[in-house]
């Protein structure tokens, strides 16, 4: 099961320079840090509507699955913006790495609480 698209758009990077710039430096890919060892980090990431998690880096391969669904709204570094909607079991995976990081931001654009767990593989 995958998210819906429900729009893709473009936004002006500029308009997030500052956090952009800082965004290599912040592993944090969740907003609470459930479990860590040598192989996995276990993140929670809960946003409530409106609220707006900070452009970050993801250098490693990981996984999420949503527990609770919504619509969110994601920016990347080149530009791009998807608004999908988001349904409980919803899970994608995705490989990254420090050569090639993925920087975005994430976006509860919807009206209800979001939570998705994200898995990092260490190893």
């Amino acid at each position: 099961m995958t998210a819906r698209v429900i729009t893709e758009e473009t936004f002006n990077p500029d308009d997030y320079t500052e956090e952009l710039n800082a965004a290599p430096h912040n592993l944090d890919v969740g907003t609470k840090l459930w479990f860590e060892n040598p192989s996995i980090r276990v993140w929670e990431v809960r946003l409530k509507p409106g609220e707006r998690g900070p452009f970050h880096a993801h250098t490693r391969r990981y996984f999420w699955t949503v527990v609770e669904g919504g619509i969110g709204r994601q920016r990347s570094q080149d530009g791009s913006m998807i608004t999908r909607e988001y349904s409980v079991g919803d899970t994608n995976y995705s490989e990254h790495s420090a050569q090639d990081p993925w920087l975005h931001d994430f976006e509860n654009f919807g009206e209800s609480d979001m939570l998705f767990i994200t898995v990092e593989l260490l190893d």
